[in-house]
């Protein structure tokens, strides 16, 4: 279950409001890079999550945490709207010519279907889509993954400062940077304890399945695609190439890409399938 104070995690203050920057801060909710991903992500996994409580509690935290980040920039979307609304509303019912220059760069969307609100939406309009959140069941990939999550925002964040000379924004901002470089650490913190001290001990993940039972000759292999006959087959500074793996259990080579399988020839398509009277008649034939 879950309990809210009604005061912000942090404060919001926006000097001036600027519709523009309202809609870009709509990435920063709705988008892949965005809070309310995280906050679904961490969630998910804690409510799947089997194995030490401890991972369970610290995920249900952090989710939780997030939902905090989304209501901020929820209040700062809404806060760089206000202000908006009379002047918008008179030039759009008094002349629909003016639409391009009234909304100069506003999500329309923002005064049609939000009455100048915030929505699950990134700063194009396109809503949150459930298939970013990563819960796959396996600790370790989910960390990487929640590193990567928070990498991505942690860029987005410092973008959005970057674009804003509002203090109040920059201030908001400035937090939310701070926090994903806790996030960042805590997910790595995770990894070195799952690895004994040394998170490449995680590898390969799962670690779980019997390498004995994996095609091994072809498990520390850098396999070369580029034809360039003039490209030497092991650069320098290419470590994935060469030395012990990362993991330790093994040793990197490359190999020029070359094909170990065989030409695939499939059989006649289904009748029922309807496909063109030649398929079915010459099926595999090099006609």
């Amino acid at each position: 279950m879950f309990y809210h104070d009604k005061k912000l995690q942090y404060k919001v203050r926006v000097e001036k409001p600027n519709p523009q920057f309202a809609r870009a801060l709509q990435q920063a909710i709705g988008g892949i890079e965005g809070e309310i991903r995280v906050c679904l992500q961490y969630l998910f996994q804690a409510w799947n999550s089997r194995g030490p409580q401890r991972y369970r509690d610290m995920l249900l935290d952090t989710g939780t945490e997030e939902m905090a980040h989304v209501e901020l920039l929820v209040t700062a979307v809404a806060m760089n709207l206000e202000g908006a609304s009379s002047g918008l509303v008179d030039e759009i019912i008094g002349n629909n010519t003016m639409m391009k220059e009234v909304m100069g760069g506003m999500d329309p969307r923002h005064f049609l279907s939000g009455g100048l609100g915030a929505m699950a939406a990134d700063a194009n309009g396109v809503p949150f889509n459930g298939s970013w959140v990563v819960s796959s069941g396996n600790i370790a990939a989910d960390m990487y993954a929640n590193v990567m999550a928070e990498s991505t925002g942690r860029a987005l964040a410092t973008r959005l400062y970057e674009l804003t000379d509002d203090a109040g924004m920059k201030d908001m901002l400035s937090f939310l940077i701070a926090r994903d470089t806790m996030h960042q650490n805590q997910w790595l913190a995770v990894l070195e304890e799952l690895g004994h001290g040394d998170m490449r001990n995680v590898h390969p993940i799962p670690n779980s399945f019997p390498q004995d039972k994996e095609a091994k000759e072809f498990s520390y292999v850098f396999v070369n695609t580029n034809i360039d006959p003039d490209e030497p087959s092991i650069g320098q500074n290419r470590r994935w190439t060469q030395g012990q793996s990362i993991d330790g259990k093994s040793q990197f080579r490359e190999e020029k890409a070359k094909p170990y399988g065989q030409e695939p020839k499939l059989g006649p398509p289904a009748a029922e399938g309807h496909a063109q009277v030649e398929q079915l008649q010459h099926a595999g034939e090099k006609v």
